[in-house]
């Protein structure tokens, strides 16, 4: 198994100066760097490459960022056009960067929530669908997949829980679509995180770590033991990233709604939650 640092803990938006980032990421014990993309052209991909591997890390996947102009259910057509051509872009950097990992609720806008009809679920449904038959076939192309995070009810209505994520895995029908799961999320929206985990089985692609209140993992009511041992009963050796957050970036603590401090800072959220997954997970 393999652990990762969410870019997001440090950088609303990720350039190439926050790759000075990465020894410290090194120094703490991390393998990966899972890195949100804002846009295409905020990275020199090649120079963030190089110094990853100098740093003797590598790039575990990119992570997808969704505001409404990037919507496969989008109001518009321009905001649908607006993600597929995101996520397209995300696609070609994983390529450059040497991951074949693309995560993130790939299928709606963050925020968007909202209790609609039955009729008018079915429409966004089939439009989510035919978007994503799009970018699979791109990304087939490309050799890389996409695993798609079921996020809580304050973030979206359209996909709260494992069951629906491998439902919209099915209906589009492509092996390059697959599940990523977060303690945070289903610890909100799941009956068991534990089954939600087995229930992914082959399917599951990535795990984010995160605490109930945001925090570094281990230091609140996430039931850890017994998503380790789904893990194990499944035999995930993929990634585990933690994607928790601080009010130091704030456009993140805004969005994230996070208010109060959990941790001295970043870096020692990082360390400790880094330190307890491993102690957990292998």
């Amino acid at each position: 198994m393999k652990f990762g640092i969410n870019t997001l803990l440090f950088a609303g938006t990720f350039t190439d100066e926050d790759a000075t980032l990465f020894p410290m990421f090194k120094e703490a014990g991390f393998d990966g760097v899972e890195i949100a993309l804002e846009k295409k052209g905020d990275l020199d991909y090649g120079r963030v490459l190089e110094t990853l591997e100098a740093n003797d890390l590598v790039c575990s996947s990119i992570c997808g960022l969704y505001g409404p102009n990037r919507d496969l259910r989008g109001e518009k057509p321009e905001y649908v056009r607006g993600a597929i051509e995101y996520m397209k872009d995300c696609i070609d950097a994983c390529v450059a960067l040497r991951t074949n990992l693309f995560v993130g609720p790939h299928y709606s806008a963050v925020g968007r929530a909202d209790l609609v009809p039955d009729d008018e679920r079915t429409r966004q449904w089939q439009m989510v669908v035919q978007g994503l038959k799009e970018i699979s076939a791109y990304a087939e192309g490309k050799g890389v997949y996409l695993a798609l995070e079921p996020l809580n009810r304050f973030e979206t209505d359209f996909l709260n829980v494992c069951a629906q994520a491998l439902r919209l895995i099915e209906d589009v029908g492509s092996p390059m679509l697959k599940v990523h799961l977060d303690t945070f999320h289903m610890n909100i929206e799941e009956k068991s995180s534990a089954q939600a985990v087995l229930d992914a089985g082959e399917h599951l692609m990535m795990l984010h770590g995160s605490e109930n209140d945001r925090g570094a993992p281990g230091t609140g009511q996430v039931h850890w033991q017994a998503v380790a041992e789904a893990v194990r009963k499944i035999g995930y050796d993929g990634w585990v990233v933690v994607e928790s957050f601080t009010p130091e970036v704030k456009v993140i603590a805004r969005a994230a709604s996070i208010w109060r401090q959990t941790e001295k800072d970043g870096i020692t959220l990082a360390r400790k939650g880094l330190e307890f997954l491993k102690k957990t997970f292998t």
